[in-house]
């Protein structure tokens, strides 16, 4: 076993003793993900691991039916999973280290509800939460006031920057407290290739891989409230100030087409970054984890998504006919 391997797999044991079953079902499900996201090789379907075999023959089926040949995708970084069992679909470039920009948020919300933070504090946006890296514009004027749900809320779904720069602001240690929590939680997870320095994602030190991105958004759809608000098309927040509705909109479009079944979403871009995604998703009749960074334009990523859904669609079509191939012939 390799020094990487046994470090994640002495982390598991480590740390099994101090969670529940639940809990700790999920940890070796990332461990699969981690496990298979470390072996070289094509990037074509491959098992997580020797200890997770396919479960259900429909799954071996569709497997024997992706071509990744067949699979033309512009982003620069892509990963596909299948949340199910942590098998590798697609992958290109998985362990290049990227720029992430507002994926950074999805860690930097659940630090917060790591916290225990009450939800329904009122926070007020101050100039010290301006972008004073990029200068980008905001929805949330000076002085708003906002519960800390609807500002993660409004951070999750609408990527609104100063939200995110509020609630490092107002983090037990502040700015430099929330971003040792977010650090201190991506190596809890294994997330080696990844570093936070901010916490709304607009500082390009932010960065991680595609590998790591996985394991980040498995761990974010435990959140039943990430999984809600993330999810989100469009909605109001309040401003207890003026009573005022402030209305956005998700930065994903694909959460608001009815056509995709999202259970979690996140959107970033900043130039060093270009467009990025990650989703989970139920494609194919079953749960996968999308990863797409550094695409080339602000459509190609949901273009990509697209590309993907139809490939697996596809794959799936024809394992069900060769199913029913296969029960008539031997009926």
């Amino acid at each position: 076993m390799s020094d990487d391997r046994h470090d994640i797999v002495t982390g598991v044991w480590a740390i099994g003793s101090k969670l529940n079953f639940h809990t700790l079902q999920w940890t070796v499900c990332v461990l699969a993900v981690q496990l298979a996201l470390g072996c070289s090789g094509q990037g074509g379907p491959r098992p997580a691991t020797a200890n997770y075999p396919p479960q259900p023959n429909s799954e071996n089926s569709l497997i024997s039916h992706l071509d990744p040949k067949k699979l033309f995708l512009h982003s620069d970084v892509a990963l596909v999973v299948d949340g199910r069992e942590g098998r590798v679909l697609y992958e290109k470039k998985t362990h290049s280290q990227k720029p992430i920009a507002s994926l950074t948020k999805l860690m930097t919300a659940m630090v917060i509800l790591d916290a225990g933070l009450p939800d329904d504090a009122v926070i007020a946006i101050t100039r010290a939460d301006r972008d004073r890296l990029r200068g980008s514009g905001s929805k949330l004027s000076f002085g708003t006031e906002l519960t800390r749900r609807d500002l993660l809320k409004i951070a999750l779904a609408g990527s609104e920057n100063r939200a995110a720069a509020a609630l490092g602001r107002t983090y037990p240690g502040g700015a430099e407290g929330i971003v040792a929590a977010m650090n201190d939680k991506a190596r809890g997870l294994g997330m080696k290739d990844t570093v936070f320095r901010d916490a709304a994602g607009l500082h390009h030190g932010n960065l991680s891989t595609a590998a790591d991105l996985v394991t980040l958004a498995e761990a974010a759809d435990r959140y039943p409230l990430i999984r809600e608000l993330s999810t989100i098309g469009t909605d109001f927040v309040t401003d207890h100030r003026t009573g005022w509705k402030i209305r956005f909109v998700n930065t994903n479009r694909l959460v608001r087409n009815g056509r995709w079944n999202i259970g979690l979403s996140k959107t970033g871009y900043i130039a060093e970054s270009g467009h990025c995604l990650v989703m989970r998703a139920e494609i194919a009749d079953r749960p996968v984890v999308v990863v797409l960074l550094n695409s080339w334009g602000e459509l190609t990523k949901y273009g990509d998504a697209n590309r993907i859904r139809k490939w697996l669609d596809h794959a799936d079509r024809k394992a069900r006919e060769a199913a029913r191939a296969a029960k008539e012939s031997a009926s």
